[in-house]
């Protein structure tokens, strides 16, 4: 199963040469990914590729996502979050279960919310709790531990570079 059956990612403190990352200067400008959904106990491996781009106006950041699967299968989703302190974000996107809550801690962000997934014409809720951080390449990185009633059941692997 997923880290034993952690319901949250490691903090990547334990990453060396971590660098400093924020939710603006992770998703504002223009972004490519690459990345991997996995459930272990079902051996299912869903690889992807997306095409981001973020805006901030103001306090809110808007985050348009194209998200390209291996399977052919094709979605865009679109967060909007707004500041609501000094380093903490409520978001939303169209197949969010209320808000998404974000913490920025200067290493890393967490992010945690719940999501009716919808894949191959089913819809799943799932929830997400993911640490996003910066490696000392530059590169952004969003792991996820993914739950189902509360259970560990996957994991989500993101990567992203600045186009």
């Amino acid at each position: 199963m997923v880290g034993g059956c952690a319901t949250r990612p490691p903090s990547p403190a334990t990453i060396a040469n971590a660098k400093p990352v924020s939710l603006v200067d992770a998703f504002r400008g223009r972004t490519i990914g690459t990345g991997i959904f996995r459930v272990p106990i079902t051996g299912l491996e869903r690889r992807f590729k997306a095409d981001l781009v973020g805006t901030l106006r103001g306090n809110m950041l808007t985050v348009v996502e194209d998200f390209y699967f291996e399977d052919g299968e094709i979605d865009r989703l679109t967060w909007r979050f707004t500041r609501t302190g000094n380093k903490t974000w409520s978001g939303k996107r169209e197949d969010t279960v209320g808000l998404a809550q974000v913490t920025e801690t200067g290493s890393e962000i967490r992010l945690d919310y719940v999501a009716d997934v919808k894949s191959r014409g089913e819809v799943t809720r799932l929830g997400f709790s993911d640490v996003i951080y910066r490696r000392a390449d530059g590169v952004v990185v969003n792991d996820a531990v993914v739950t189902r009633a509360g259970l560990a059941i996957g994991s989500v692997t993101f990567e992203l570079r600045r186009r």
